[in-house]
């Protein structure tokens, strides 16, 4: 005891008081405030599933899940005029609740990609691709989007029912996309269009269209999805917090949500990659 004494410089009376001194266990983590914040979590993850609660259907990582619904609380409670909550907070109490999704533990080897897909500004890169939702009468809708590579705001989509993607539908979602964008029929600047080699995308009449908007076409290499992954992170985030939470008889449902789901990603839906806020909020307060 001596040695340790002179090697900390303290005096060995110091050190038998704090052998002697039993250290009383930290207790559970109880906060009475936390009940007030119970009811919005709830009520979060109530209207969003994939959120929250674990489904029978898939396992996911709790991390991002949580840090949406703190900011869709966030959201909430600034604009009541309270304090905000941390991340690791609520997650405490949805852990305390039983509102966490279950921990996703498969490996899914696989290789690396690491080309950079974000854009560091909006109307730079566009990202575009398309996907499946099948019905429960076997019907299948396919829904053709373009989304911003900085600001991830669906910028043009359409969707058809039993048919195939077709050119003129991606030579339309081009126009679409520039007059929505900046209200001209070309872009003022050089904008690139990143898509797979689809026979939509690739075709002469779709490359004449592009060039006619000033668009500059880019395809993702064959067999590398992740080489597009802004569009197939969308494609995830609708099938998995939209879709497969909602019963869907017909193709007519389908069409008939895709409006609603489309503007409630672009409005509401928090995104890791802007800081957990929506598309259209990140692009107001870039403005």
């Amino acid at each position: 005891m001596s040695a340790v004494a002179r090697t900390l410089d303290v005096a060995r009376s110091h050190i038998n008081e704090r052998r002697s001194t039993t250290v009383r266990p930290r207790g559970p983590y109880r906060k009475a405030e936390d009940v007030e914040f119970l009811a919005p979590i709830r009520a979060i993850v109530d209207a969003r599933p994939t959120y929250g609660y674990p489904l029978a259907d898939r396992r996911l990582l709790a991390i991002t899940e949580r840090r949406r619904v703190t900011a869709l609380l966030n959201r909430r409670l600034r604009a009541e005029g309270q304090p905000t909550v941390n991340a690791k907070r609520v997650l405490r109490i949805m852990q305390h609740h039983g509102l966490t999704l279950e921990r996703y533990t498969a490996s899914r080897p696989g290789r690396t990609h690491d080309g950079i897909v974000i854009a560091l500004r909006s109307n730079v890169r566009w990202c575009s691709d398309h996907l499946e939702i099948h019905t429960r009468n076997r019907e299948v809708v396919r829904i053709l989007f373009v989304l911003d590579a900085c600001d991830r705001e669906v910028i043009a989509w359409s969707a058809v029912a039993n048919v195939g993607i077709s050119g003129e539908m991606v030579r339309d979602l081009m126009v679409t996309a520039v007059e929505r964008r900046f209200g001209t029929t070309k872009v003022p600047h050089a904008v690139e269009w990143l898509s797979d080699n689809g026979s939509a995308y690739i075709a002469r009449d779709t490359a004449d269209t592009a060039r006619a908007l000033g668009l500059t076409l880019l395809f993702t290499p064959v067999r590398s999805p992740e080489s597009n992954g802004m569009s197939e992170a969308f494609v995830k985030t609708l099938k998995r917090d939209y879709a497969r939470v909602t019963i869907l008889p017909d193709a007519g449902t389908i069409l008939a949500l895709l409006p609603d789901w489309i503007e409630d990603y672009c409005e509401v839906h928090p995104h890791s990659g802007l800081k957990f806020r929506s598309p259209r909020e990140f692009i107001r307060l870039s403005a």
